[in-house]
């Protein structure tokens, strides 16, 4: 069983991909093999448009685009589960995983009639999303459309895809140093000792069962 997690973060030790990591844990406590990008660290652009994904006699299904993420896209077409996290940016996804989303998806969706997707397999997948904003604040921008738009993107590889949302994250070391008045830094760190590693436990064990189900699944087919 393969597991494949991206991060969407620009930083590599900090909510997210934290979290991203424990999902791993999880998956590998029930015996999955495991392996994180970081998105940040490639040189890509997004889908430039080109539809050789589309070309009769071409690279039906697949992108042509060469570049730092064309292995990390035939890695997660042979995976098992696939594993995003990204902090929420303006009310979106960072701009390098929408890039990435684009690649990932557009490729493989198709324009005939009566089908959604050209990929072949069942990818499950999840999306772990990391915010400043509390979770009754995210309820009222409504959020939960936006997430459930990516889940239902992602539900186009096959495979059902679940979300985790962590809100009111610790966003500095020290708030001190920063122009930031309009936070309770006392609060923050409430919530990143309380709060933060209750969503830990949660990624963790939302990889082990991701990974469990899918095992199942291969057993009972």
């Amino acid at each position: 069983m393969k597991v494949i997690a991206v991060n969407g973060s620009p930083r590599k030790n900090w909510n997210t991909a934290t979290l991203l990591q424990k999902a791993l844990d999880g998956a590998a406590s029930v015996g999955a093999q495991t392996e994180i990008t970081h998105l940040y660290d490639l040189k890509y652009r997004g889908c430039i448009s080109c539809f050789s994904c589309k070309r009769k006699g071409g690279a039906l299904g697949r992108c042509a685009m060469q570049d730092d993420l064309t292995n990390v896209l035939d890695k997660i077409s042979s995976c098992d589960l696939l594993l995003l996290g990204t902090p929420i940016y303006f009310s979106n996804i960072t701009g390098m995983m929408l890039s990435f989303l684009e690649r990932l998806l557009f490729s493989t969706m198709t324009y005939n009639l009566g089908d959604r997707s050209t990929f072949q397999g069942k990818l499950s997948s999840a999306f772990i999303y990391t915010m400043n904003v509390p979770s009754d604040l995210m309820e009222k921008l409504g959020y939960k459309a936006l997430f459930n738009h990516y889940k239902s993107l992602l539900e186009r590889l096959g495979g059902p895809s679940e979300i985790l949302v962590s809100n009111d994250t610790y966003q500095f070391d020290d708030y001190s140093k920063y122009e930031a008045s309009m936070f309770n830094e006392k609060h923050k760190a409430q919530v990143r000792a309380k709060q933060f590693p209750i969503d830990c436990q949660k990624a963790f064990e939302m990889g082990a069962r991701l990974v469990e189900s899918n095992i199942k699944a291969l057993l009972n087919n």
